[in-house]
């Protein structure tokens, strides 16, 4: 295309008595070639393809007509855009052009502002929504920038972290690199204070002192089971390793068939499933209930293996106690595969004519990222958070669960779409010492004799300040903050090639640990 103004080429039988509008647009930057026939037209563009930025062509003219020279010019060049100018408001000759690929469509007569606004549209848009979209970061940046050296609560890091992601995804709008790594520094900036924040304060937190912020041992007594009771189905879909910024995708997609809101809760630590997800249908901390029981962990160097089948046991004693039916009979708890079809997901639903509640658990993280290694496509795609975003879109429009949403949705129900836990994009290794066995994806450790940079994790010599079992009397835990990844001090190299810019769990970030949950209510 040229370079400097903007090329327009205006295609018009009668385009002498629109001087006035060529003369608007040349005052306004724009340069136009007049042309009085299609035929002309085609001649110009086969002759310097690339010479211009946009095409005005008139419907009716002597000849060639406007929908055939539409035609000729989009199989020469596709993307060269193409506005319709025409006297004619039937509704079949609109679908004709569009058909053939319109770029924009006016009615005489028109006036230059009229004009000046379809070139602008088409031409300009992005130049002028990317400056707007700057000038709002910088505003922003400053802002955020002032209020990290406040004295911040939990509730006030859940807006932070919204402003972030708000940016994260507004800044894919752009093709500026710049601000994007402006925004990644601020992002470590806050994921560096907001451990600071947790690290200072969680072990009152899990006591019930200092301001603590709703956690997931408390959402369903304080944001799911108020809502039961009221006749509507209620189903709890749980996607493990799903992060607000996955979430706000899966709602855009959601909000053409339900009411939709969401409300926030902190994921307790580790911010991982065996601990967060237990925790979460227990309702209650690990401390409180890991001594009722004993295959929850198993014993040795590894506690985080899990018996993944006492989240069920768990639920059940919670749902139990609180006063709600569960019929033993009935597939009230389903875990998630791939291979399950809608069908069968709907019939469970279905089946369920007693239980108050039905349960839905998908090992989100797993399916998405763990499995990408059989794939390099998939490595490269869910190296960054725009990519990973970009795949939880598309596993969501081809999953199972969607088709069951869009049922559910013309059925008297309510849907609770939440997470555990989430990830971090780790960039920077710390060495993990005395370590036993290595946790893939994990940023936390337990063990006799493990130790690490204390400036990159916090060490917990006694778990249970932290409302983590103790499992024996000399184990201690190790937490990753902010965007750190474990690296073995002997396989330094091979640690950082196989970890870095990888997503994982357990540590202290705002990605891992700010979740939300999703309410959604037929229309």
């Amino acid at each position: 295309m040229s370079g400097g103004r903007k090329k327009v080429l205006w295609v018009d039988d009668e385009i002498e008595y629109l001087r006035s509008h060529i003369m608007f647009l040349e005052t306004r930057g724009y340069s136009v070639v007049p042309v009085f026939c299609g035929d002309d037209a085609i001649q110009i563009i086969h002759q310097n393809p690339k010479e211009f930025d946009i095409v005005l062509l008139d419907e009716q003219m002597p000849g060639k007509g406007g929908l055939t020279t539409l035609e000729e010019i989009k199989d020469f060049i596709p993307d060269l855009p193409v506005v319709m100018v025409t006297k004619s408001e039937e509704e079949q000759l609109m679908d004709d052009a569009l058909g053939k690929k319109i770029d924009g469509y006016l009615t005489k007569p028109v006036n230059p502002s009229q004009i000046l606004l379809v070139c602008k549209k088409l031409l300009d848009s992005k130049q002028i929504i990317s400056s707007q979209i700057a000038q709002k970061f910088i505003r922003s940046y400053s802002q955020n920038r002032t209020a990290l050296s406040g004295h911040l609560k939990a509730g006030d890091w859940v807006r932070m972290y919204e402003n972030q992601v708000y940016w994260d995804l507004e800044l894919e709008k752009v093709e500026d690199e710049g601000l994007r790594q402006t925004q990644a520094g601020q992002k470590s900036d806050f994921n560096s204070a907001f451990s600071d924040f947790v690290i200072d304060n969680y072990a009152r937190w899990v006591k019930g002192k200092g301001e603590p912020p709703l956690m997931s041992h408390q959402v369903l007594d304080k944001l799911v089971f108020p809502n039961i009771g009221d006749g509507k189905k209620n189903i709890l879909m749980v996607l493990s390793g799903m992060r607000l910024d996955q979430y706000i995708g899966i709602e855009q997609i959601l909000k053409k068939y339900f009411n939709a809101k969401h409300q926030y809760f902190y994921s307790i630590l580790p911010s991982s499933g065996p601990f967060s997800r237990s925790a979460f249908f227990a309702g209650a901390l690990p401390l409180e209930f890991a001594s009722r029981h004993g295959g929850l962990w198993q014993e040795g160097e590894e506690p985080e293996m899990y018996a993944y089948g006492i989240e069920q046991n768990l639920l059940k004693e919670k749902l139990i106690s609180s006063g709600y039916r569960i019929e033993e009979k009935e597939p009230w708890f389903t875990r998630l595969t791939d291979r399950l079809s809608a069908l069968e997901l709907l019939n469970k639903i279905d089946s369920c004519k007693t239980s108050e509640l039905v349960v839905f658990v998908i090992d989100f993280f797993d399916v998405l990222l763990q499995n990408s290694t059989s794939s390099s496509i998939l490595q490269e795609i869910t190296n960054d958070e725009s990519g990973l975003r970009t795949l939880t879109e598309s596993w969501f429009r081809l999953s199972a669960m969607l088709q069951v949403l869009k049922k559910l949705s013309e059925m008297d129900s309510r849907v609770f779409l939440t997470s555990d836990h989430g990830s971090v994009l780790c960039s920077r290794g710390t060495e993990l010492y005395g370590a036993q066995g290595w946790g893939k994806h994990l940023r936390y450790k337990f063990g006799k004799e493990i130790s690490s940079d204390e400036r990159t994790v916090v060490f917990l010599h006694d778990p249970t300040h932290f409302g983590i079992p103790r499992f024996s009397d000399d184990f201690k835990c190790i937490i990753a903050r902010e965007n750190y990844y474990f690296i073995h001090p002997e396989k330094f190299e091979h640690y950082g090639k196989q970890y870095k810019n990888s997503f994982q769990q357990g540590g202290i970030s705002l990605q891992e640990m700010i979740m939300p949950l999703g309410t959604f209510e037929t229309l």
